[in-house]
């Protein structure tokens, strides 16, 4: 038996973050996962953090300068808790002791249109 698609109506509504980050070491797509989601829970508890749906979408590598690297990234949630992750994500600033600056530069309803604020 072939599964139903969930029609539109049904399906939860997702917002896409772009993110700007610049921390003093090096991170993968994986780490952003983990600074993402401990941030997240660190603030919200893994009850609040589990209704997030959060998901790294894109992860690009900027540049890297004596003082920091530059990365930015877009980030999937759903619609009603955008505010939440804003919030968490602001509030994150040490990653294996070094700091790190977690900041929103836009916010869209579809990935196409959040790659627009992001710098290629």
């Amino acid at each position: 038996m072939k599964l139903k698609v969930l029609p539109p109506t049904l399906r939860k509504n997702n917002r896409y973050l772009a993110l700007d980050i610049k921390v003093k070491s090096v991170i993968s797509k994986d780490d952003l996962v983990n600074i993402v989601w401990n941030g997240c829970i660190r603030f919200f508890g893994e009850n609040g953090t589990g209704n997030f749906s959060l998901w790294v979408m894109k992860f690009y590598e900027l540049e890297k300068t004596d003082e920091y690297n530059h990365y930015q990234a877009i980030l999937r949630c759903q619609r009603e808790y955008v505010d939440e992750v804003r919030a968490s994500l602001a509030l994150i600033y040490k990653h294996n002791k070094k700091d790190i600056s977690v900041s929103t530069i836009g916010l869209s309803g579809t990935i196409k249109a959040c790659q627009k604020f992001i710098e290629k």
